[in-house]
């Protein structure tokens, strides 16, 4: 992973480093500029130049189709990143406030040279962040941040160019394409007449779609979390905290809730006893649905080192074998692709629906969901209870330095201390965040005090070990949120 591009993008606090307006107006000027060489060149056949298109060819520049999130610093960001694109000769085609997928969707079939989306997807207000799709929707791929990288630092700033205002249209218009393609995916044959859900957008990228969606399918919809003001995305909603979802969910004596996070390219649902399905057990249900319609390809999905145990041998009873890569949807993405699979995704609610979509999208998620539910007959709850989850105990320790792992002996022992405690029976994973300024440390097993008694010993090192290396104490905080 390259210093500036995490597992997501680009990330940070606006007006801070990375996000300041020179550095943001090199990026946009060198991402176009290498896209650019990248399709004018023999592409090898199945990469991401070979099945795009290029629409520039005729004489007309390339359209880059940008999206963001609603917090407030995204127009600031979205109009340096403009200024580098015209300096490279393209014309922007601004979408608006819609979700991430909207973006990944939208990219190809504009035959744009590519996608931009300004988000920090779940990650609080005050930060934002920079992701780019290929022309194919595909998210950028690692080699390609890593050349970028190399070149930002041997151009000058671009500058503020007087032709940018002449290069932007605005264009929110073509979000409907979206929807419509949404709707394409429900099948015909059924509808959400009866269904009572509840749709929490995290004050974010997708208040202004997806109650809109459920509700032209026919669902009685009760939306919280739709009233986006610059500020307040993921704040007390969303799919990291979805606590008022699953109360309204048991007030409103729903079917079942859905929370996505800030620019809907997750979703995390709650039964109608408003308890928590998180990816795993959409995976599971989805996974048990395609492969009885015999539409899931390879008898196989593509999950994270974080799904848990027991989705892993429930699948294996029903002759689905599971693939494991490390957490990123990009990561899910690309398995998928290799090994020309349907399904895959994070237990933190990134769901990949190959037939549809190339990168997670939280509404299609839910309609997919949703659809299964009618199919079904059955409730929600049903689904949840299919196989026995290993308790899980996630903490997330905030940090102000990534220290590499593999210097820290006296972590790497407590680490394999709780491993050989475990007794085969369980996993310890500790990785830094790819979004944010954490470690994640997550202790699986089959008794949930030993996986409490076991983190804490880690974590406990963990910190004094980098206290050693002169960070303060007081840097160091733990929250129990999701990945």
């Amino acid at each position: 992973m390259s210093a500036l591009f995490g597992t997501d993008g680009v990330r940070g606090i606006p007006g801070a480093f990375p996000l300041v307006p020179d550095l943001v107006r090199k990026l946009g000027f060198v991402s176009v500029s290498l896209l650019r060489e990248q399709l004018l060149k023999a592409p090898p056949a199945g990469s991401w130049a070979s099945r795009a298109r290029k629409p520039y060819t005729n004489g007309h520049a390339p359209v880059v189709l940008m999206g963001r999130d609603s917090r407030a610093s995204g127009v600031a960001l979205g109009k340096a990143l403009v200024h580098g694109f015209a300096k490279a000769g393209c014309v922007t085609v601004d979408l608006g406030v819609v979700p991430t997928p909207a973006v990944s969707y939208l990219t190809p079939r504009r035959g744009a040279l590519c996608g931009v989306m300004i988000s920090a997807s779940h990650n609080p207000a005050e930060f934002n962040g920079i992701k780019f799709f290929t022309a194919d929707g595909f998210k950028m791929a690692p080699e390609l941040e890593d050349e970028i990288e190399r070149r930002l630092g041997g151009v000058p700033d671009p500058g503020a160019s007087l032709s940018s205002a002449e290069s932007r249209r605005s264009e929110p218009e073509e979000a409907e394409r979206y929807l419509a393609f949404l709707r394409s995916t429900f099948p015909s044959d059924r509808d959400l007449t009866g269904l009572r859900v509840v749709v929490d957008c995290a004050n974010g990228a997708a208040a202004a779609f997806a109650p809109r969606l459920l509700r032209t399918l026919g669902a009685q919809v009760f939306e919280i979390g739709c009233s986006p003001n610059g500020s307040n995305i993921n704040k007390g909603y969303g799919a990291l905290e979805t606590q008022a979802m699953q109360r309204e969910v048991v007030r409103r004596k729903a079917h079942c809730g859905v929370s996505l996070d800030g620019d809907a390219d997750r979703a995390i649902f709650a039964d109608e006893r408003g308890r928590l399905c998180d990816g795993d057990v959409i995976i599971g249900m989805s996974a048990v649905d395609l492969h009885e319609q015999g539409l899931l390809l390879g008898n196989k999905v593509v999950l994270t080192v974080m799904s848990n145990c027991g989705l892993i041998e429930f699948l294996r009873q029903r002759g689905v074998a599971s693939v494991c890569v490390p957490v990123g949807d990009r990561n899910v993405t690309e398995t998928i692709e290799a090994g020309g699979l349907s399904l895959g995704g994070e237990n933190s609610g990134h769901i990949v629906f190959r037939r549809f979509s190339p990168t997670g999208d939280g509404m299609l998620t839910a309609l997919q969901v949703l659809s299964i539910l009618v199919r079904s007959g059955k409730p929600l709850s049903a689904f949840r209870a299919m196989y026995r989850s290993y308790p899980q105990l996630l903490t997330n320790v905030r940090i102000v330095k990534r220290i590499p792992l593999e210097q820290l002996p006296k972590t790497r022992a407590a680490i394999r201390a709780a491993e050989v405690r475990l007794h085969g029976q369980g996993r310890v994973l500790v990785r830094y965040s790819g979004t944010e300024p954490l470690v994640r440390v997550m202790v699986e097993g089959p008794d949930a005090g030993l996986c409490k008694t076991l983190s804490k010993q880690i974590i406990e090192t963990f910190q004094k070990e980098v206290r050693s290396a002169a960070i303060p104490a007081s840097d160091y905080q733990t929250s129990r949120s999701g990945d």
